[in-house]
């Protein structure tokens, strides 16, 4: 089997600050959905049984769990997966154009 590298083009679609910040929020919501993952596969290897186990209890745990991975994600108090994935992908990121003044000026030199 051959493995072939593709060369990496910059990503098409918004240039410039439109596009880091695209790229901030689903960095984010990236590793938000990584850390709701883990939260879960935590809480399904808990050993514990009572009364609280219930389907309405689990539910609401399901809740907290994911808007924690959230709060974590968008703070900031992740495991820094969004930081590296922006540092991976900003590079491929197109260069915004430079502006240019639509109007000319008209005025000539006499």
């Amino acid at each position: 089997m051959q493995i072939s590298s593709t060369p990496l083009n910059p990503l098409s679609g918004p240039s410039g600050a439109k596009a880091k910040e695209d790229l901030q929020k689903a960095a984010k919501a990236f590793e938000a959905v990584f850390m709701r993952q883990m939260i879960g596969a935590m809480r399904s290897a808990s050993l514990d049984e009572g009364l609280g186990d219930s389907s309405a209890t689990q539910q609401f745990r399901d809740m907290a769990d994911a808007r924690t991975a959230d709060a974590m994600a968008e703070n900031g108090h992740g495991f820094g997966i969004a930081s590296l994935l922006i540092k991976q992908l900003e590079g491929r990121i197109a260069p915004a154009a430079p502006q240019t003044d639509a109007a000319p000026t008209g005025e000539t030199k006499a």
